[in-house]
């Protein structure tokens, strides 16, 4: 039975998430993705016109798990205070864990970081929505007290993104204590300035 034309799609964005982590982009040709994908590199290029192609859709393939897991965090049933926080170092540690997990891609994110820009601007889109909803419902419950959510969360959004290269080079702090005292820090931070007193 041939498989769908998503499964397909995805077999290919795993295989070549799979070679660029262990050969690195640049050492890895659209023929090795064929061959490793028992693919022909017709039915690949049916899929990705270039290299470069199947590169965008590695990271966006990996900016969907991460969307996955703010979500799951939207979804928990905590005070909107606690799952801001949860969702703040579940992203960070998530994000982290995504870089690691794919070996030589994390030269590749570091050095191409404008190239990722380029297909992480729904994934922001869609991360400023998840936080405002956060947001919301702690001025609904009484616990955040702001003039406009939808700034907050923009802040907030690019207030992370500016953490994640920090954060995944270890410049935070690793150790248990380290990672206390800069959690009581964020949370300062960040709800002396919206938490109704």
């Amino acid at each position: 039975m041939p498989m769908t034309v998503s499964k397909t799609r995805d077999l290919l964005v795993d295989v070549a998430r799979q070679l660029f982590a262990r050969n690195g982009v640049d050492n890895t040709t659209m023929n090795d993705i064929a061959q490793a994908s028992r693919k022909g590199r017709r039915t690949l290029y049916t899929y990705f016109k270039s290299k470069n192609e199947i590169y965008l859709a590695v990271v966006e393939s990996e900016l969907n798990q991460l969307y996955k897991t703010l979500v799951d965090v939207a979804a928990m049933k905590l005070p909107a205070d606690e799952k801001l926080m949860t969702l703040i170092y579940s992203r960070l540690d998530a994000v982290k864990a995504l870089v690691f997990r794919n070996g030589t891609l994390r030269a590749t994110f570091f050095r191409d970081i404008w190239r990722v820009e380029k297909v992480r601007k729904n994934f922001d889109q869609r991360e400023v929505e998840i936080i405002k909803g956060i947001l919301d419902d702690g001025v609904r419950e009484g616990v955040f007290s702001m003039p406009d959510t939808d700034i907050t969360a923009l802040v907030l959004h690019y207030a992370l993104k500016g953490l994640e290269v920090p954060y995944i080079r270890g410049v935070m702090g690793d150790n248990i204590s380290q990672r206390i005292k800069r959690r009581d820090n964020v949370m300062n931070l960040i709800f002396n300035g919206i938490r109704i007193k």
